[in-house]
């Protein structure tokens, strides 16, 4: 069930925050990193990068495919 409400908050969450990014970035202003890193307007890249990752997160959660892939990745790494 906690899947479910996953997909239901994070994916519409991307989207919402996409289609607000400039008044998002007006409110918390510029972000150091992403402006060096990521040139001029690198804010508004940064918060694009954020609400696609999001949404794929929130998906991959949904169906299954995270956990899969965080035991299959991960757990070696951490001694399963």
């Amino acid at each position: 069930m906690d899947k479910f409400f996953v997909a239901i908050i994070g994916m519409p969450s991307a989207f919402v925050i996409i289609y607000y990014r400039r008044q998002i970035k007006d409110f918390i202003g510029d972000i150091p990193f992403a402006e060096k890193y990521l040139g001029i307007g690198g804010t508004h890249k940064f918060i694009i990068f954020f609400a696609v990752a999001l949404f794929i997160f929130s998906l991959m959660y949904a169906m299954g495919t995270w956990q899969s892939w965080s035991t299959s990745f991960l757990g070696p790494l951490f001694g399963k």
